[in-house]
C-alpha cells in the first residue's frame, strides 16, 4: 500500500464511493429479485458487499474514517442479527488491523522523530507491524536496555487526514445512521473531531498513561503497560501479551468472556474514582485478557490512552443519585435531577412518570447482583429506542445530553456494547456500588447530614 493517502480530493473520492456504492448496491439487488432469486438471500449478499466495502475504504484511508468505523464496531452487538452477522466480521477487523504503512514510511519518521541514529535505541526492531490502528501503528521491539516494548508511530498526515474523513462523514451521517438503529450518527462523528487534538499529541496521551499505570501498579485486576519514551509523534511503551478481546468476542470460553467482562466493569467505574480520567476509547483492539501473577486467573490489559476524559473526583455525583433514584421508582427525584443538570430543557415539560418508565429498563443490569448480558437484551433496546411510533422515541428525541456528559455517555454505551459482544455475566451492581459516587443510600445520607 502507497503511503496513508492525504490528498483531501484523493480522500474525498473515496469516502464518497461509500454512500454511492451503498446506491449502486441496492440497485443490483433489485436485479437480482427481479432475476428470481428469494429476497433473504439477496439481502445478505447485499451486506456482505457492504460490510466488505466499508472495511476497504475506511481501512486504507485509516485517520478518522477508520477511527469512526472502531467506534461504530462496537455498537454492531444492536444490530438485528440477519444485518449483524456480516456486518461482525468487516467491523470487527476494524477493531485490530488495517492495511499497514510502508517500512521505508516507518524508518523515515522514526529518523524524524528520534534521530538519525533511531536504532541504537533498540537492540531490535520488527518492521512488519503488530497492530495498525487509525492515526498510527504499532511494532514490536526491545528497548536497549531489554525490555520488550510496543512502538506507536503516527502516521504522516494524520491530523490533516482525520479532520478531512470526519467532515466528509459528518455528510453522510443520515445514510450511515441506520447501521446502529436508535443511535443519531451525526454527535458521534462531532465528539470524535472535538478529539482529534488531543489523540494527536502523544505527550498527553503517555501524561495518561503513566497515571494509570502508577494507579494500577501491582493492582490484580488490570495492568497497564508503563510508558518508556515519548517524543513528537513516536510513543514507546512496555510490550504486553495476552489474548485481545476481540478474539475473546469470537472463540473465547464462557469463563473467559465473564471474567473479561467483569474486568472491563471494573475499569470502567474504578478508573475515573482512582484517576481522575476515564479512558475513552472502550474498543476491543485496546484490551487483552492475560493471566494474573499467580497463573490462577485473568487480568485485563489495558491500551491505547489516546482519548481520556478528565474527570476530577471520578464520574459526577448526578449519574449515581438518578441511577439510585430510579432504582428506587423515585419519578419526580429522577425528573428534577435530570431538569438540574440539563437533560431536560427549560422549554421542554415533560411527564416524571414516563421518564422513569423510558429509563428502568436501560438500567436493568443494576437492579440484580448479576446481569447476563446479550446481543438480543441490547437490539430490544436499540429497537424500542429506535421505533418511531414507540413512545420512547419520541421521550429520547425530546431529551438533551448536556456536553459535560456526551463523551461517559458514549464511553458507558461502547462499553456495554462489548459486553453484549462477549455475551458475559457481570456482576456489575458491585462495581456500582464500590466506585460510582452516590449510588448508594447511606452516601446520600451521609452527604446530606454534612
Amino acid at each position: 500500500m502507497s503511503d496513508l493517502p492525504r490528498k483531501a480530493v484523493t480522500r474525498t473520492a473515496k469516502l464518497a464511493a461509500l454512500p454511492l456504492g451503498f446506491a449502486g448496491r441496492v440497485t443490483w439487488g433489485l436485479g437480482k429479485r427481479i432475476g428470481g432469486k428469494s429476497a433473504e438471500i439477496v439481502a445478505r449478499e447485499l451486506q456482505q458487499r457492504t460490510a466488505e466495502q466499508l472495511f476497504r475504504v475506511l481501512g486504507e484511508l485509516k485517520g478518522g474514517a477508520m477511527k469512526f468505523g472502531q467506534a461504530l464496531s462496537v455498537f454492531e452487538s444492536a444490530l438485528p442479527e440477519e444485518i449483524a452477522g456480516p456486518y461482525r466480521a468487516a467491523l470487527t477487523r476494524l477493531q485490530e488491523a488495517a492495511p499497514p504503512m510502508p517500512t521505508r514510511t516507518v524508518h523515515a519518521a522514526l529518523a524524524e522523530r528520534l534521530g538519525e541514529d533511531w536504532r541504537e535505541l533498540f537492540l531490535s526492531f520488527e518492521d512488519k507491524p503488530s497492530a495498525a490502528a487509525s492515526i498510527g501503528q504499532v511494532h514490536r521491539a526491545v528497548w536497549h536496555d531489554g525490555r520488550d516494548v510496543a512502538v506507536k508511530v503516527q502516521y504522516p498526515g494524520a491530523g490533516e487526514a482525520l479532520l478531512s474523513d470526519l467532515a466528509q462523514l459528518s455528510r453522510f451521517s443520515r445514510l450511515l445512521g441506520p447501521l446502529v438503529p436508535g443511535m443519531d450518527i451525526k454527535p458521534l462523528i462531532s465528539e470524535l473531531r472535538d478529539r482529534v487534538s488531543e489523540e494527536l499529541d502523544y505527550e498527553l496521551e503517555a501524561q495518561a498513561q503513566r497515571e494509570h499505570a502508577a494507579e494500577f501498579a501491582g493492582d490484580p485486576s488490570v495492568l497497564v503497560p508503563d510508558v518508556v519514551h515519548q517524543s513528537d509523534q513516536v510513543l514507546v511503551t512496555e510490550w504486553i501479551d495476552g489474548i485481545p478481546l476481540a478474539d475473546v468476542i469470537s472463540g473465547g470460553t464462557a469463563e473467559e468472556r465473564d471474567r473479561a467482562g467483569q474486568l472491563l466493569a471494573h475499569f470502567l467505574f474504578s478508573g475515573p474514582a482512582r484517576t481522575g480520567l476515564l479512558h475513552a476509547d472502550p474498543h476491543p483492539g485496546n484490551f487483552r485478557l492475560l493471566p494474573d501473577d499467580d497463573g490462577a486467573g485473568w487480568r485485563l490489559g489495558v491500551l491505547d490512552f489516546g482519548t481520556v476524559d478528565r474527570l476530577q473526583g471520578g464520574l459526577p455525583d448526578t449519574i449515581g443519585e438518578c441511577l439510585r433514584m430510579t432504582l428506587e421508582g423515585d419519578a419526580d427525584g429522577v425528573y428534577g435531577l435530570l431538569c438540574e443538570e440539563g437533560f431536560v430543557k427549560k422549554t421542554i415539560d415533560l411527564d416524571p412518570d414516563a421518564v422513569l418508565e423510558y429509563l428502568l429498563p436501560i438500567i436493568e443490569p443494576a437492579e440484580v447482583d448479576e446481569f447476563t448480558f446479550t446481543r438480543s437484551w441490547i437490539r430490544t433496546q436499540a429497537a424500542r429506542i429506535a421505533d418511531v411510533r414507540s413512545p420512547a422515541h419520541q421521550l429520547g428525541k425530546q431529551l438533551n445530553l448536556p456536553p459535560a456528559y456526551l463523551l461517559i455517555h458514549r464511553v458507558t454505551l461502547s462499553t456495554i456494547g462489548v459486553l453484549c459482544q462477549l455475551n458475559a455475566t457481570v456482576r456489575l451492581r458491585a462495581e456500582l456500588e464500590e466506585w460510582l459516587p452516590g449510588f448508594l443510600a447511606e452516601e446520600a445520607e451521609e452527604a446530606e447530614g454534612a
